[in-house]
């Protein structure tokens, strides 16, 4: 209750020194994470995927039901082997004002096929040869049949003459999205083209600090990753508006199941037993957060709603780990990154390891080489959330023997042959079952989204996955007088 307190009288005394930003005519989004690549065809994290969406167009996206929609071009199957896409009549120019045509398209697969190094590149493995017979067609001719292929079409496209001059995308992003890269010095700066509305995103890690942005005036909008009880801090605020929805990506934590220790079923299910996720949803997190069992939620039209959940029992997980002939306590090594809620889940872990028999040691480590040692398994455990998830083939490439990095996103280096004869028949019910069974992964949680910002932001709400997508649509109210907040502390 102190520190709670004093938190609460130092967000008091923060807010009431700060000023007006000056800097009316943008928009300021503060972020918990900034993005690490902009080029498509590498980004995996979720900010980069986020800014990507607004940037990049793809061929294709999904609707509300999960369900693969045209935006680019719209398809049909030729045969079982061939898809040919005919690109929508008026779509954008490209930001650097070139045409986006079938050539570009191919353009960007045939770059897709080459790379060696894109986490992507296993997902386009199937495809045989890329055809552009006119500037509005694109005709992709397989391997193999693939009834899901349209929905594997969602990189954003890339301009064919700036792709051949190995153009850096990364840092220097060029779309045909509704909004276009400006700079990037310590923030992110993107113009709308509708409009020109500016707006920045600025990555400030630590989540009080945030909120104390947004009270100062110099944020008109943070999302996510906030502790309850700052959420519970702005609901009390006059002149914050707080959005709140259900949220549909999947928290989980990794395993190695190349250790040794952690290739033993039960030792697998003992750390599922020893952690106590409806607790840590009612104290730490915010509403709408709901206990997971696999990565789709179970309303998505693949989900499976018939997942018997690990609940807590640290005692069962004790006597797992002594059948499994475990000495204990039995020491792990989690990593996570340094977001301060990350690392509180961690502590919270750790504690609630600890009756079972497991003493977990906690590395925190700043985003980028956390990342990269989960890609380069380089771990024993680690906490990550899928993020925007919309198909039930992320099964195959997270958990399929041929998925490992950099052919997929098996970071695990997780093989189980029945599993991929379930994941080869697309039988997603059994598949679930069988992971959920297996469990090379933990299941935690499905996070509630919200979104927070001053009075005056209009036009944006948080989404089930937490995509930033209102950012196309997002608008700053007139008003008669800038706000002017009082110089005088309490």
């Amino acid at each position: 209750m102190l520190k709670k307190s004093l938190l609460m009288m130092c967000l008091l005394l923060l807010a009431a020194c700060g000023k007006p930003s000056s800097e009316v005519s943008e928009i300021h989004f503060s972020i918990a994470q900034a993005p690490l690549n902009l080029d498509p065809r590498y980004a995996t994290d979720a900010a980069s995927e986020r800014v990507n969406r607004l940037i990049y167009q793809p061929l294709v996206d999904f609707d509300v039901a999960s369900k693969p929609a045209p935006v680019l071009a719209s398809w049909h199957a030729v045969n079982d082997m061939e898809y040919r896409f005919t690109l929508i009549k008026n779509r954008a120019l490209f930001h650097n004002q070139t045409q986006l045509t079938a050539q570009d398209v191919k353009a960007t697969y045939d770059s897709l096929m080459r790379l060696k190094d894109s986490p992507h590149v296993a997902e386009f493995a199937n495809i045989s040869t890329i055809n552009a017979p006119d500037e509005n067609t694109v005709e992709f001719h397989l391997k193999q049949a693939d009834k899901h292929f349209p929905a594997k079409l969602i990189i954003g496209i890339l301009p064919k003459g700036l792709i051949e001059k190995e153009h850096d995308f990364s840092h220097n992003p060029v779309g045909n999205g509704p909004l276009k890269f400006v700079g990037w010095q310590n923030k992110l700066t993107l113009e709308r083209i509708s409009d020109k509305q500016r707006i920045a995103l600025q990555e400030v890690k630590d989540p009080t600090v945030r909120v104390l942005k947004l009270m100062r005036g110099e944020a008109d909008l943070i999302q996510g990753d906030l502790p309850p009880e700052l959420v519970k801090y702005l609901q009390s605020k006059p002149e914050i508006s707080l959005k709140t929805s259900i949220g549909a990506n999947f928290s989980y934590l990794g395993l190695n199941m190349q250790d040794p220790v952690l290739r033993n079923l039960k030792v697998r299910q003992a750390i599922a037993y020893a952690i106590d996720r409806q607790a840590i949803i009612e104290k730490v997190m915010v509403r709408n957060t709901r206990v997971a069992g696999a990565i789709l939620p179970p309303e998505h039209w693949a989900g499976n709603a018939n997942l018997t959940p690990y609940d807590y029992n640290p005692g069962h997980a004790r006597q797992l780990l002594q059948e499994a002939g475990v000495k204990l306590p039995f020491k792990l090594v989690y990593k996570t990154s340094t977001d301060a809620q990350r690392v509180r889940f961690a502590t919270i872990l750790q504690a609630q390891m600890r009756p079972a028999g497991i003493d977990l040691e906690i590395r925190s480590l700043d985003w980028g080489t956390f990342f990269e040692d989960v890609k380069q398994g380089n771990f024993q455990l680690f906490g990550l959330t899928w993020v925007g998830i919309k198909t039930p083939e992320i099964y195959a490439k997270a958990f399929g023997s041929h998925s490992f990095p950099p052919n997929g996103f098996n970071r695990g280096r997780y093989a189980d042959a029945e599993l991929d004869k379930l994941l080869t028949k697309e039988d997603w019910p059994a598949a679930t079952q069988r992971i959920h069974a297996q469990l090379p992964y933990i299941p935690l949680w499905y996070e509630g989204q919200f979104a927070a910002m001053k009075k005056n932001i209009s036009n944006y709400s948080p989404k089930p996955d937490g995509n930033w997508d209102d950012l196309t649509t997002i608008a700053r109210l007139a008003t008669k007088s800038s706000a002017t907040i009082s110089n005088h502390a309490y």
